[in-house]
């Protein structure tokens, strides 16, 4: 049963979708954060109903100012923000009377997997973390998807970050420059910018001041934190973003377990079916285990 919710997170109001399942509670629950650009209605939604079949209750919200959650202007990304917003909706569920707040954990997706290890790390509310293809943005704005990129290109964008009018584009203009690009731009461009996963509230452009706001944030900086809570990285072994999966789990403290699904990339484990119902069971297990 899907409920249209909202919380409030640092006075801005966070549009959510909460899945409930069909089991008395007080229940155990899971904030499931969405990938960059990404909002509720695309893989957090689908990741949180799936949560939700296995019994837990499932909370899929837009970030600040994207989506349809509050905050001008649209289309920033602040990683203060994007923390914040994950420990507000965790004192939303503790606030709900169907919900069990000693048994919370939180699911990252993409760009939310590294908001969510620095939220888990700093909030002792949350009793276990996940993540699905993991990324810090900043990291792969620096580095790139492969974390091969020329540091000429961060630094060109550093020095536009204040001056450039519009929006930083996110996906290719089309096709053909999607592909040569490489497989994860090609990717993230299938998914966006086709039926495949087109939603119309997704962001296709990111605010240029978004850049340096990013530029000294690290999404793994606080893992020594987490311990002794638990933390599970789900990762494509052929996602070209499988690095920055492998270094937070060597910095990550406490019991941490990676999981491998064979044959995925980055973002089929966005909505693929075999890679996601993989990632869906494992997830289940190990929720079930440390919730």
């Amino acid at each position: 049963m899907r409920n249209d919710v909202s919380f409030p997170s640092n006075n801005l109001r966070i549009a959510a979708h909460l899945y409930l399942p069909d089991a008395p509670g007080p229940r155990p629950a899971l904030v499931v954060g969405h990938p960059g650009t990404g909002v509720k209605e695309q893989t957090a939604g689908s990741y949180a109903e799936l949560m939700a079949a296995h019994g837990y209750a499932a909370l899929a919200f837009d970030a600040a100012y994207q989506g349809e959650s509050e905050g001008l202007p649209r289309g920033l990304e602040d990683p203060a923000q994007r923390v914040e917003d994950f420990k507000a909706a965790v004192s939303y569920l503790t606030g709900r009377e169907d919900i069990d707040p000693a048994r919370i954990g939180l699911l990252g997706i993409c760009a939310s997997g590294g908001y969510s290890l620095t939220a888990a790390s700093t909030d002792r509310r949350v009793r276990a973390v996940a993540t699905v293809s993991a990324a810090d943005v900043s990291r792969q704005l620096r580095l790139g998807a492969d974390g091969t990129q020329d540091p000429a290109v961060f630094d060109a964008m550093l020095t536009a970050s204040r001056t450039a009018p519009g929006g930083l584009p996110v996906f290719a203009a089309n096709e053909l420059e999607a592909r040569a690009a490489g497989q994860h731009a090609y990717e993230g461009w299938e998914y966006y910018r086709t039926p495949r996963g087109a939603h119309p509230r997704s962001a296709k452009t990111l605010t240029w001041n978004s850049i340096d706001r990013l530029a000294f944030f690290d999404a793994f900086a606080p893992l020594s934190l987490l311990g002794p809570r638990p933390l599970l990285t789900i990762v494509g072994d052929r996602a070209e973003t499988a690095w920055m999966s492998i270094e937070a789990f060597q910095r990550a403290t406490g019991p941490k377990e990676m999981f491998r699904v064979p044959g995925a990339s980055h973002v089929d484990l966005y909505d693929r079916p075999a890679a996601v119902g993989a990632a869906a069971e494992k997830l289940a297990e190990f929720f079930g285990k440390h919730l």
